[in-house]
């Protein structure tokens, strides 16, 4: 019922850039958190960046100055814009959606990022 369909990653040399895309079928898209996150190979899935129903973001410290998240409630969808990408970026980048009120909490299948020249 409810989708999260993120769009955007792929191959990219070190330095360039790339925007995500998280296309989301919630019913009141604005009353949710949204978030990216990332799992490398062999590693725990980590929060990259949030963007609160309130509009207030939070990034993860290896991204900060480099990333920007975004969301436009008009589209149902949520952004990161990813720029000086580095090869420690690459991962699968998943999309998530929070509810704390409802207790609702959905995820993206993902989509691979690779930063490789």
């Amino acid at each position: 019922q409810v989708q999260l369909v993120e769009s955007g990653g792929g191959l990219v040399q070190p330095g360039g850039s790339l925007r995500l895309s998280c296309a989301a079928s919630l019913s009141i898209f604005s009353i949710y958190d949204m978030g990216w996150y990332r799992q490398a190979p062999g590693k725990q899935r980590d929060l990259v960046a949030s963007i609160t129903k309130s509009g207030s973001t939070d990034y993860a410290d290896s991204v900060k100055g480099r990333f920007t998240i975004s969301r436009d409630n008009a589209k149902n969808t949520v952004y990161l814009q990813m720029n000086s990408l580095k090869p420690e970026d690459t991962a699968v980048y998943y999309c998530n959606a929070a509810s704390f009120l409802r207790l609702e909490f959905y995820w993206g299948q993902g989509t691979q990022v690779t930063v490789s020249s």
